[in-house]
């Protein structure tokens, strides 16, 4: 069974509309909940209008831009979860966090870019617990950071992002006394993408039986998407007959065009004729709306298990893997670059670090001296480095 949970700081009228709506309280997992069926957002939102912000980005992969009532509704960093957690605002900051999200919009920032920003200063204006906005200062930032980024862990590029939401809030409200040239970002972590061989990308392939899930895996891999432009892609963007993908409004706002591959096209002629999708090439069981990135995530993590796979891999590994392959197949680095709709060569330049072909090529020291020696007079043509190993 399926439930949405609701969690909010003690509040004795929100306690009682919850209580009305059916919710039940879980000791576990200190939160109030529901069960998920037809209806219960217009339920949730019906009943806290006037009292709190619903916020169902953790629902819907959707973001409420408007806040109603005298409170707010904010998911937590697990967004994937049906999760809403539910705290009471001043009426002054329930402004203020509305107009910094018009100006976010205002400055033509991503959807994505300003929910994530907006998540991340109304936890910041909640934890200030109502000091007057033009008091905060640089201080009341680091202690944000010391009790609430590393008490939850996040991680690296979250924490850079939560100093970038600050960042544009000052800019947004520079009457208050942070200066934004002193806010500290972390240094920015420096990790190698985890990339299939192309063995395990044929088996994972192999291993997922579902038509569907395994049109959008080849497809993902094969044209190296982001799961957002899976997502968001239209069948009217598809020319089977030039064998190009175009890939609108991707990450930057940029539009580019990607291969389709050949090999490709009977899996999707077959998948075309089965599941007839509308208008995007994948969509969930309502008739034209988008897939879920979640759905994806979960269906690749079992496919993985079905071909063995002990790698973590997300639908952005496919991705890695295709530009890794593209490289070492000899495509030059310009051209990945453009298929990947990167906007600085230096991005691109990681896959240099993860590509095996002229890495195979050099030899370890420890052969090359192994090898010398065997080729000597007094060499030992079973010399061993272990008792019971011959080399």
């Amino acid at each position: 069974m399926e439930v949405v949970l609701l969690q909010f700081n003690h509040n004795v009228d929100l306690i009682r509309i919850a209580k009305q709506i059916g919710c039940k309280w879980s000791q576990t997992k200190k939160s109030w909940w529901l069960k998920k069926e037809t209806g219960v957002l217009n339920k949730i939102f019906e009943n806290f209008r006037g009292k709190a912000h619903v916020d169902y980005s953790a629902l819907t992969n959707k973001s409420s831009k408007d806040v109603i009532g005298e409170g707010a509704i904010s998911p937590t960093s697990e967004k994937r979860k049906p999760f809403v957690r539910v705290v009471n605002l001043s009426k002054y900051d329930v402004k203020l966090i509305n107009d910094f999200v018009k100006y976010m919009y205002g400055k033509s920032l991503s959807e994505s870019t300003v929910g994530t920003y907006y998540i991340h200063v109304l936890d910041f204006l909640i934890h200030l617990k109502g000091k007057p906005t033009r008091d905060i200062c640089n201080r009341d930032v680091e202690l944000f950071v010391e009790d609430f980024c590393i008490k939850r862990k996040y991680s690296i590029s979250t924490h850079r992002q939560v100093i970038s939401a600050i960042k544009q809030f000052v800019n947004f409200y520079p009457q208050c006394k942070i200066t934004e040239m002193d806010l500290f970002y972390p240094r920015k972590s420096s990790y190698l993408p985890s990339v299939l061989s192309k063995e395990e990308v044929v088996n994972l392939l192999r291993c997922t039986r579902n038509l569907k899930h395994r049109a959008i895996l080849a497809l993902l891999y094969s044209s190296g998407l982001r799961i957002g432009e899976l997502i968001n892609l239209e069948l009217r963007d598809i020319d089977m007959f030039r064998l190009q993908i175009l890939i609108k409004n991707g990450k930057g706002r940029k539009d580019r065009y990607v291969m389709l591959a050949k090999s490709f096209l009977p899996l999707l002629k077959n998948y075309l004729t089965t599941y007839k999708p509308a208008i995007y090439f994948i969509e969930s069981l309502t008739f034209g709306e988008k897939y879920s990135a979640g759905s994806v995530r979960s269906f690749l993590k079992k496919s993985c298990l079905a071909a063995g796979i002990k790698k973590r891999v997300t639908p952005h590994t496919l991705r890695h893997s295709y530009a890794t392959h593209l490289l070492e197949n000899g495509v030059d680095i310009r051209y990945i670059q453009e298929l990947l709709g990167h906007s600085r060569p230096e991005t691109t330049m990681i896959y240099t670090h993860v590509a095996t072909k002229d890495l195979l090529r050099i030899e370890s020291p420890l052969d090359k001296i192994v090898s010398e020696l065997v080729k000597t007079d007094k060499g030992d043509e079973k010399l061993t480095l272990s008792g019971g190993y011959t080399i």
